[in-house]
């Protein structure tokens, strides 16, 4: 008797072999006709142990694949491709610090950490008539800054920033466009508040 801890197996009484002429359960799956897919789960094939390990033995994970598509499915990164939106290029400066500007991973957790420390502390001060306005605020906020934040790290933070983001520092690319604007505003309404002189 067969037993029933073999992996794979999925007991289902009167289920039968799909293949010609065996009269076995039917109790190891394998792919169908219609692939799973981006309209749902495909459907399966049910074979008895034997002519599970037949088809398995004669089947081609890779067939209508280019050889282009198949080296790429052998690629040990495969999948890995696509970034998150914190390795982004593009990620935006307000979404809080970004793992690819930071050398040691601790380093980005910290910074996200004491961004949202300080948006709430800013709010908690604008609630009971803080340092910053609203709109101070918001730039502080797109600078990547904290409350505690003086005139000497404003204009370092403003250097760093220009020079991340300017088309001359990206090979002329200008992606960053939005993002070096958005930094120039800021600064620029920082460089005049009440709070620095």
């Amino acid at each position: 008797m067969p037993s029933p801890r073999f992996h794979g197996r999925v007991e289902s009484p009167g289920r039968v072999c799909e293949a010609p002429g065996c009269r076995e359960a039917g109790e190891f799956r394998a792919p169908g006709r219609r692939p799973h897919g981006f309209d749902g789960p495909g459907e399966w094939r049910w074979f008895c142990l034997d002519h599970v390990r037949e088809f398995n033995a004669g089947y081609d994970w890779f067939e209508g694949m280019s050889a282009e598509e198949i080296l790429r499915a052998q690629s040990p990164i495969a999948g890995w491709q696509t970034e998150s939106r914190v390795f982004r290029p593009t990620a935006g400066i307000a979404d809080g610090p970004r793992w690819a500007d930071y050398d040691d991973p601790l380093d980005a957790i910290a910074a996200r950490a004491r961004g949202i420390k300080s948006r709430a502390e800013r709010e908690a001060r604008a609630a009971m008539g803080g340092r910053f306005s609203r709109e101070e605020a918001a730039a502080l906020e797109v600078m990547g800054l904290g409350s505690d934040t003086d005139r000497t790290r404003l204009r370092r933070r403003y250097s760093e920033l220009v020079r991340r983001y300017h088309p001359d520092r990206n090979g002329g690319d200008r992606a960053h466009e939005a993002q070096l604007t958005a930094v120039v505003d800021a600064y620029q309404l920082l460089r005049k508040s009440a709070a620095f002189v």
